[in-house]
């Protein structure tokens, strides 16, 4: 089987060539990945595929060889006003939107900012809110100790070992560390360091029927804050995952596949009417 078809579009005003990875068919989807660049999302992305047509876009300046696209947007409102010009070339017909971490910041930002572009939304571990008693942890800040256990329930399980792997040849070594490093500041450019984007005052107005994924363990955005996102988003549905941590569609991918696939292919709900 080959690998994704890679579409280039060229976006704000042709300054940013956005590279959008395309696979599978059936119904539209759009996926946003998390912090750390596409590449470990990959599988999870080819799963979601055996029943959608799914659209991964790469988060502006994470795409290799194109490292400049994330000076070109000065602002969180430039990235989401970003990702609806995306949406509009895409030309989809309100699709299902899929995020993880930082991904599902986003996806609630387009949700929240043109509520009917979006046919259902799936938000998995996502940042944007923020509580004082239950800070959310600075993934980039962590040491080599911190950083397994924070993001797996299991550090030492099989989707810790693959999403930390590096190859083996030094040259293909550093060049994958450095693509995650980079991808880790370009995401971070918008939500460091002030982890609240605003986003609570504007949940209220999505209206696509919305899912909730979290991983218990996870240690990086408590999972108490999968009520915080239910709280702000009417008839959100929740689904906690056992054995995960902040990548439960990883580290528990048949689980998490599964609650997106019932939520996809649910009986359609009316959407709200915006507030």
């Amino acid at each position: 089987m080959g690998g994704p078809e890679v579409r280039k579009i060229r976006l704000w005003q042709d300054r940013i060539e956005t590279a959008v990875e395309v696979s599978g068919s059936g119904p539209p989807l759009v996926y946003l990945h998390g912090p750390w660049g596409i590449a470990p999302d990959r599988t999870f992305i080819a799963r979601l595929a055996g029943a959608n047509t799914v659209y991964a876009p790469h988060h502006p300046g994470t795409s290799r060889g194109d490292h400049e696209a994330v000076h070109v947007l000065e602002s969180w409102l430039d990235l989401v006003v970003y990702y609806g010009e995306l949406l509009d070339r895409l030309a989809l017909e309100a699709p299902t939107l899929v995020g993880h971490s930082f991904g599902g910041l986003v996806a609630a930002e387009i949700a929240a900012a043109m509520p009917r572009s979006v046919g259902r939304l799936v938000l998995i571990d996502p940042v944007g809110l923020w509580r004082d008693d239950l800070p959310v942890k600075n993934w980039m800040l962590l040491n080599d100790t911190e950083r397994r256990p924070s993001l797996f329930a299991d550090p030492q399980g099989e989707a810790a070992r693959l999403f930390f792997g590096v190859p083996n040849d030094p040259a293909a070594r550093v060049d994958a560390l450095a693509q995650s490093i980079w991808a880790q500041a370009c995401t971070g450019k918008f939500v460091w360091p002030i982890p609240d984007r605003g986003l609570k005052h504007r949940a209220h107005r999505i209206v696509a029927p919305a899912l909730i994924v979290w991983g218990k363990a996870d240690r990086i955005v408590d999972a108490a804050y999968a009520q915080e996102f239910a709280a702000r988003i009417a008839g959100a549905e929740i689904v906690l995952i056992d054995g995960a941590g902040h990548l439960p569609h990883l580290e528990r991918q048949d689980a998490v596949i599964e609650a997106v696939r019932r939520a996809t292919t649910a009986s359609s709900r009316p959407q709200r009417e915006p507030k």
